[in-house]
């Protein structure tokens, strides 16, 4: 599939777009790429080695021995057009170095891995929000517009700022923790389309009383 944003309404499916060897991507998560118009490979997730011209130009792994940080992304997790995500081709400004400028001479050692980028299932990335290398953000949760994310993001809370602070969790513990037993987004395309109204609504009793009843 070509990765043509017609329009605002019409975001595209991540698993129809990405290729990336280094990107993982769950079902039914999407893009809303249309007031950026650039490809999410190459505009959303930035500084990702393994595209096909970083390929021909040099191998980290094989020439310098360094990890490369993979962007892992779960089932049904919505990201705005604007969003930047950070990865690990910029990991050579050693703060620990006397100086930040990665000189050619001495870039095998410069270069520090931040690990893996994780955004779990159910999430929320709101426009023009910026995810910094090696964050998780657990599932559920909501990054507000703008946002600068620099650390891991509890289940089911809202955050926003620079740098982004949890500014309020969405439910109750009660019910987050029967959100994270039941995993709704894990669940066949049957089970989901059984409680798509349920799931769009207010009432985890219902929802939970469907789970014992048809999933679990």
């Amino acid at each position: 599939m070509k990765e043509i944003y017609k329009h605002w309404s019409a975001p595209l499916y991540l698993s129809d777009i990405v290729d990336h060897p280094f990107i993982t991507v769950g079902k039914k998560s999407y893009y809303s790429g249309y007031y950026d118009n650039r490809k999410f490979e190459d505009g959303c997730v930035r500084f990702l080695w393994g595209d096909q011209l970083s390929s021909k130009l040099y191998n980290p792994m094989n020439d310098f021995g360094w990890t490369i940080d993979r962007l892992i992304i779960g089932n049904y997790v919505c990201i705005a057009s604007g969003v930047v995500i950070l990865m690990g081709g910029n990991h050579n400004h050693n703060q620990d170095f006397l100086t930040v400028y990665p000189f050619e001479e001495t870039i095998k050692e410069s270069y520090k891995s931040k690990g893996d980028t994780v955004i779990e299932s159910d999430v929320w990335i709101g426009m023009n929000a910026m995810i910094m290398p090696g964050v998780k953000i657990e599932e559920g949760a909501i990054i507000a517009a703008g946002s600068i994310v620099t650390k891991d993001v509890p289940a089911y809370s809202i955050v926003g700022g620079n740098p982004a602070k949890v500014i309020r969790q969405r439910f109750s513990n009660e019910v987050q923790k029967m959100l994270e037993e039941m995993k709704w987004f894990d669940w066949d395309d049957v089970q989901i389309k059984g409680a798509v109204h349920i799931l769009s609504s207010q009432d985890i009793d219902s929802l939970y009383e469907y789970y014992l009843n048809h999933v679990k």
